[in-house]
């Protein structure tokens, strides 16, 4: 065997000559190693670190690993240790390709400037058993290869990436390990779907402990004092601070300070314009009109150290090597950095427990992971906004001491940065956590992992135990729906239709054990079972955007810019939107086809204001924001889209001006309807006379944002102000008082009533969502949706499914959620996603479909200033395979905060 490691490292030589490059010593190193490893009868395993290689030197050691038989060597290592290497990945893959099966670790700590290996990695699959892609700059995983034998997966610090695609992991069947630590995930149904897939993961991390550099259990009793020691003993070898390691930090840092005009808050997007460079502007640009990829590249540029040739002594010695030479005395070859063969693994273990601390003082400091500062700390405030945009960035402010929580959400001791391990104060069974993804913030979820992952041993570093698993199954049946309509099980849709045959009793009491009052219907029982077994377990349901058209069979597709839409409510299919640019848009939505198109007339006002006659159904009422009303007949409107006003009026009445308007809404009976705007008052109008019959002032004692009338009473109407009341009122007591008046903690943006006027769904800023009693005013449900801690994160509600469920979105989050109205269980969370990580989207509006189950339409926008609105209709009955197709739209700065 060393005869044959001998012959390795001399025909390695050979193609140097032959090739007339010069030996790579590290090569030479690594084989000297190897042989040193088979004397002492170790496993032989042959680690080549492509950081310590140039270009030159790849060609013959390709060469002779593809063309040598490696059997004698049980494994082969091909680690990346510096971030910045000026390599071609075609080199890269093809030494990957050449050791093929002997893969055991392949470590690219930032393969940024790789995304041919990348693709090629995630596309075709390796055989390696090890997989390090830290610092990655994927945006959603794809990796549909086969990667058979895979059992560690490393995707830490890859601040890009969000989600899965659908096929992500069904191809390998041994991976044990993953860990994503400081990634952008944050939606717990979507990732508990991919993960689902992995029958033999038993160790996954979402954050790790302190002293924990791998996906194991933590056994350590002093975790600070541990660290610290591990960083000391290191400091005593004669190794230096890796330079790779503190300009990644820096180049992350300038990446974020960049890109913070952009992931901040909408509010701020519009109010500091001279944020965007030209470049940025050319690069949004450029974005805009390239497909979307799966990786995201940094466009940052990186300095590129220079490598250094070998020494002129090594130069004479090698060049004065005959072949013969080289056969006899390659076994008494030895390096001036022999010693070296240990030291990229302590290398590693000094970087990543280097970094952890140094970082520990600029992590994100959230309000639900760390405690308020006491003593001589400094209070913090940061909102969640900052944690999940931003979760490499640091903050800019300095501090002493951090209070972390355990595992129960408990406070730990506090950890003084500033004294010595000896003086660290640290609860044993205490162990802080770092580099928290945002799925880390989000409510109950360890205890949502475990139960949905159930062959789950340790997570984030703690043993998942029996007690455990059985306290997490408590607190998901208690806080989500894991099937809708509170089933037990998902049943397929022949069973459902085979029992509804044989007769309704047979069907009926299987679920006669569900307390639930909407369930007593037989006829809504059976709807709603078909609707539980239809709805997609997928990691995303099927989203489409429908707000563009083709004006013509030979034209180019027109995209618009939607900023209100409203369901008609008798006309399945039918849809009407109005745009920023005072279009209005009526369309089929399920054909995806023009109804009729109306151009803005005049100047340009967004049209915030939208709602449809229930007794006239060809007609609507449309308001812009500059206070213009007017009635229009769809049946007068053009099916092209044209840019000159149609000669055939489409109007039927103009109505009296409502300055800075925001909402109308039409009574049951079509007799009235209302307005209200960014004052205190409301107007009432009579749509037969086109007259405006009053104005109600000072309902409020801030602007109401929002006024609609009930449903079936056509007296009734509910108000929504920022002066944090919701208030209804009744047109035959007039507005001396209303019906009653209930408060949230906010500023209220949102109400609407159920199908069955039973109840009121109020939205305050914020994601404070509760459901009222109409009849009195009354608190019947609050639904607990984290906050983000923004005072701009306008929040939106409407029903679904009849009043079965809700749906929630809010202008700062890129997610809609769906509850239970009746028990406040979440069903699931839907995610939005972008092109690019500088295109996070954000849910401006929403609506349900009032005739289709669990189908629902969503105003999205974008982060970025130049990026258009869409409407994305939502189907989570069916998942989506094609979400790369979704188009993209633009967003005004004035509108987050107005209308419905």
């Amino acid at each position: 065997m060393a005869s044959d490691i001998s012959q390795l490292a001399a025909r390695y030589l050979n193609a140097c000559r032959k090739q007339e490059v010069l030996p790579n010593s590290s090569i030479l190193s690594s084989f000297l190693k190897v042989k040193h490893q088979k004397s002492h009868a170790e496993q032989c395993c042959l680690n080549i670190i492509i950081d310590q290689l140039k270009s030159s030197d790849f060609p013959p050691l390709i060469d002779v690993l593809s063309m040598s038989n490696l059997s004698e060597i049980d494994a082969v290592d091909i680690c990346q240790k510096s971030s910045f290497i000026l390599l071609d990945g075609e080199y890269v893959l093809s030494l990957l390709r050449a050791v093929n099966q002997k893969l055991r670790m392949i470590d690219l700590i930032d393969s940024s400037s790789w995304k041919d290996v990348l693709h090629d990695i995630c596309q075709k699959g390796i055989a390696c058993r090890i997989l390090n892609l830290c610092f990655s700059p994927i945006r959603k995983l794809n990796m549909t290869g086969k990667f058979m034998q895979l059992h560690t997966l490393r995707l830490d610090f890859s601040i890009h990436l969000t989600s899965f695609h659908t096929s992500c992991f069904s191809c390998m069947p041994k991976l044990m390990r993953l860990s994503m630590c400081d990634t952008r995930v944050s939606n717990l149904w979507m990732t508990s779907a991919a993960l689902s897939k992995l029958h033999s993961l038993v160790e996954l991390r979402f954050q790790s402990c302190l002293c924990c550099c791998d996906t194991g259990p933590c056994s350590s009793k002093g975790v600070i004092s541990y660290a610290y020691e591990k960083i000391q003993s290191s400091s005593r070898h004669c190794f230096s601070y890796p330079e790779s390691l503190s300009r990644t930090n820096e180049d992350f840092l300038l990446q974020n300070m960049q890109e913070s005009s952009i992931d901040g808050s909408p509010s701020s997007l519009y109010f500091d314009d001279d944020s965007f460079t030209n470049h940025e502007l050319l690069q949004s640009a450029t974005e805009e009109s390239s497909d979307e990829s799966d990786l995201d590249i940094s466009s940052d540029t990186q300095s590129i150290d220079n490598w250094t040739d070998m020494s002129q002594d090594s130069h004479h010695e090698l060049d004065g090597w005959t072949n013969s030479e080289i056969s006899v005395n390659t076994s008494d070859l030895t390096m001036s950095s022999s010693g070296q063969s240990s030291v990229p693994s302590t290398t590693r273990l000094f970087e990543e427990v280097i970094y952890s601390s140094t970082r520990i003082k600029n992590d994100i400091c959230s309000t639900n992971m760390f405690e308020g500062l006491k003593n001589n700390s400094l209070n913090v405030h940061t909102s969640s906004t900052e944690i999940y945009g931003q979760p490499n960035r640091r903050n800019q402010f300095s501090t002493d001491t951090v209070f972390f929580k355990d595992e129960e959400g408990c406070s730990t001791s506090g950890l003084n940065l500033k004294n010595t391990p000896e003086n660290l104060d640290f609860a044993p069974e205490k162990h802080p956590s770092h580099h928290p993804s945002p799925i880390c913030f989000e409510k109950y979820y360890r205890e949502y992992m475990i139960y949905s992952l159930p062959q789950l041993k340790v997570l984030d570093n703690f043993p998942v135990r029996n007690a455990e698993k059985e306290k997490a199954k408590a607190i998901f049946k208690k806080y989500y729906e894991n099937v809708p309509y509170n089933r037990q099980q998902k049943e397929s849709v022949v069973s459902i239709l085979q029992r509804r045959e044989v007769g309704s009793t047979a069907f009926y009491q299987k679920y006669s054990q569900v307390k639930q009052p909407y369930c007593r219907e037989s006829h809504h029982s059976f709807s709603r079972s078909l609707s539980a077994a239809k709805v997609s377990s997928a990691l995303q349901p099927h989203l489409h955007p429908i707000s563009k058209f083709r004006s013509g069979s030979r034209e180019e597709t027109r995209s618009f810019r939607p900023r209100q839409f409203e369901y008609h409510p008798t006309r399945p299919g039918l849809m009407v939107f109005g745009t920023l640019d005072g279009e209005l848009v009526v369309m089929n939505h399920e054909s995806e086809k023009l109804v009729g198109y109306l151009p803005s007339a005049g100047a340009l006002h967004s049209i915030l204001g939208l709602c449809w006659l229930k007794k006239y159904p060809s007609k609507l009422i449309a308001g812009s924001d500059n206070g213009s009303l007017q009635m229009y007949n769809v049946c007068q409107m053009r099916s092209t889209v044209t840019d000159q006003y149609c000669s055939m009026n489409a109007s039927v009445h103009t109505f009296d001006d409502f300055e800075q308007l925001t909402s109308v809404h039409v009574n049951s009976t079509d007799e009235y309807f209302v307005a209200s705007g960014f004052s205190k008052h409301v107007a009432l109008y009579d749509i037969g006379s086109g007259r405006r019959l009053q104005i109600f002032e000072d309902l409020h004692r801030e602007h109401i944002n929002v006024v609609k009338f009930a449903h079936h009473s056509p007296t009734i109407f509910a108000t929504a102000s920022f002066d944090h009341d919701v208030k209804m009122w009744d047109l035959r007591q007039g507005p001396s008082r209303p019906c009653f008046s209930a408060s949230s903690s906010k500023g209220n943006v949102m109400v609407c009533f159920s199908p069955d006027d039973h109840y009121l769904l109020a939205s305050a800023i914020d994601n404070e969502v509760k459901q009222i009693l109409a009849v009195d005013g009354r608190l019947h449900m609050s639904f607990s949706i984290s906050s983000t801690g923004s005072a701009q994160n306008y929040t939106r509600s409407y029903y679904m499914n009849g009043r079965d469920y809700i749906i929630s979105g809010s202008c700062e989050e890129n997610v809609v959620r769906i509850c239970c109205a009746q028990t406040g269980r979440r069903l699931r969370d839907v995610s939005l996603e972008g092109r690019g990580s500088r295109n996070s989207m954000f849910v401006q509006s929403l609506r349900g479909d009032p005739f289709r189950d669990f189908h629902m339409s969503i105003l999205a926008a974008y982060w970025h200033p130049f990026a258009k609105s869409e409407i994305v209709a939502v189907n989570l009955l069916q998942s989506d395979e094609h979400t790369e197709e979704n188009s993209h739209a633009h967003r005004r700065q004035a509108s987050s905060s107005m209308g419905g």
